[in-house]
């Protein structure tokens, strides 16, 4: 399987309709690949939070009508990142117009296979954390060759979220970020945790640039079942591509059963 991370710049100076149009061409460009993925927040930037509510879009906007054509052109399975979603009345949303911090994955046909709204929201008692909503379900996609598990950013320091996404089938963990770099150890450390814990595959595609002054990590990084970084990007923009086998999650559970003696976390047997 082949998966290609487009560590996408994120910078002022460029609209969001041109950075949108740069996408649709840096995924075209990945056609062969299985996997195409974007970063967190890409059309805006992750730390730009007075762009948020101006930029936020519908689920069927502009940036999903975009994706899914470039998807269906370049023949790929893409998790085209994350957008700022205002979504409607009566979808699960406290009021109208609550905004989520939404990520979509489209089949090479260009259907939407999947939305996740992120559920951990970073920020504390400013920014995301208060100006979006927080979503409620774990998410999961059939890929032809494998299962996708979906996360965002911030979620990778909760390990409940992956521990979940595993229980559900996931052998391939998602994650697209706007990471800062003054933590970058933390995302590395935590990538090769998460892969290592859930004995799964993890593909973790961040950002270059600054994103409203907030300098960006970078380091895409890929890492396998037993933790072992297969891939990493530098700081710039850059498509980090690498190859790897979705069988390698069956043979590591097997080969070392961790999964198995789990205690904690489980549903009690029924009586």
């Amino acid at each position: 399987m082949r998966a290609s991370l487009i560590q996408m710049a994120v910078d002022e100076g460029e609209s969001v309709a041109s950075r949108r149009h740069r996408a649709a061409s840096l995924v075209r460009a990945q056609a062969g690949a299985d996997l195409v993925v974007l970063p967190e927040l890409w059309t805006t930037g992750a730390f730009a939070y007075e762009e948020f509510g101006r930029e936020a879009e519908p689920l069927e906007g502009p940036t999903y009508e975009t994706m899914a054509k470039a998807a269906a052109d370049a023949g790929v399975w893409l998790h085209a990142g994350s957008i700022p979603e205002r979504a409607p009345s009566g979808d699960g949303a406290t009021d109208e117009g609550t905004l989520y911090n939404t990520s979509l994955v489209f089949s090479p046909s260009g259907e939407l296979a999947a939305a996740y709204r992120k559920i951990h929201r970073f920020g504390f008692d400013k920014g995301e954390a208060v100006l979006m909503g927080a979503g409620r379900d774990l998410v999961t996609v059939r890929h032809p060759q494998t299962t996708l598990g979906l996360g965002t950013c911030y979620d990778l320091r909760f390990p409940e979220l992956f521990r979940g996404l595993v229980d559900a089938g996931a052998e391939v963990l998602v994650l697209p970020a706007g990471w800062p770099e003054r933590r970058r150890a933390h995302w590395t450390l935590l990538a090769q945790a998460r892969a290592v814990e859930n004995q799964a595959f993890v593909l973790a595609c961040g950002t270059a640039g600054t994103h409203a002054g907030v300098p960006q990590a970078g380091h895409s990084i890929a890492v396998d079942p037993w933790g072992e970084v297969l891939a990493e990007a530098g700081t710039g923009e850059e498509v980090l591509t690498v190859e790897f086998d979705p069988a390698k999650v069956a043979a590591t559970r097997e080969q070392f059963p961790a999964l198995k003696d789990r205690v904690l976390g489980l549903a009690p047997p029924a009586r």
